[in-house]
């Protein structure tokens, strides 16, 4: 059985005076563990789709269930990290970090030492006692999936969270992410619009058709490429081949 099964999911925007169909007929399953990217041409419903995964919208038809559960509302056990950080400029690091833990009353010391072993995994060593302006774009980028992390989400949800970065923080951001999420077994979700990064980071790809957004292709990522780290993979020759293919069929879409 899937880890996570998204079946028959339509949704539909409403306006006084127009309807906008969003999703149609999204049906797939994704495994424990499991790391998938979502691409399509704007307006293909990529991050609607992640927004009902997260239970912050409910469909106009379907369902979502992880790990057994429907899906109905935003849950703790489901992780969702944004472009932006959004972390509180008046709070140290750590307490940016401990947010989850505060807010459910489960805060201790020793999830105050679990948070700050977190913190040097990313390679955010000494930085607890600073605040967010006192750090650059990806690291607090990195605090922000450590904040995540702490509240022990079954599954996460990554809404183009490097795209605000440059190229080469994005590079490095990739790698610690990615290995982070496999060495905790994480399931993980990725929308994008770098074809790059989706090869470099997945198991799967699913590419969505836009207006209404629907599943086109699904893309298995070679394991040669799966056992590299991001950065590795992007000079395997294989990557090349994959890149190309779904260049291809996203410009037959986008025309």
């Amino acid at each position: 059985m899937n880890f996570l099964t998204i079946q028959g999911i339509n949704h539909t925007y409403f306006t006084k005076t127009s309807m906008t169909t969003a999703l149609e007929d999204i049906t797939l399953g994704i495994e424990e563990g499991e790391f998938v990217s979502f691409l399509g041409p704007s307006g293909c419903g990529k991050t609607t789709l992640l927004s009902i995964i997260a239970g912050l919208i409910k469909p106009t038809e379907g369902e979502v269930i992880i790990d057994s559960q429907k899906v109905t509302k935003p849950s703790p056990s489901i992780g969702y990290m944004l472009q932006q950080d959004y972390l509180f400029p008046w709070k140290t690091i750590v307490d940016n970090v401990l947010l989850g833990p505060a807010i459910t009353k489960t805060l201790t010391k020793e999830k105050k030492q679990e948070a700050i072993k977190l913190l040097e995994t990313m390679d955010l060593q000494n930085v607890d006692k600073l605040f967010p302006s006192q750090l650059s774009g990806g690291m607090r980028q990195r605090v922000a999936l450590v904040r995540t992390l702490m509240t022990s989400p079954k599954i996460l949800l990554l809404d183009e969270p490097f795209s605000a970065l440059d190229y080469q923080t994005k590079l490095k951001l990739e790698n610690l992410v990615a290995t982070t999420l496999k060495n905790f077994n994480k399931t993980a979700l990725l929308v994008t619009h770098d074809i790059g990064e989706a090869i470099a980071m997945s198991d799967r790809i699913f590419l969505l058709a836009a207006k209404p957004g629907r599943l086109a292709k699904t893309f298995l990522v070679p394991q040669e490429l799966r056992e590299l780290e991001p950065f590795d993979a992007r000079q395997h020759p294989s990557y090349s081949k994959l890149f190309q293919s779904i260049w291809k069929e996203l410009d037959s879409l986008e025309t």
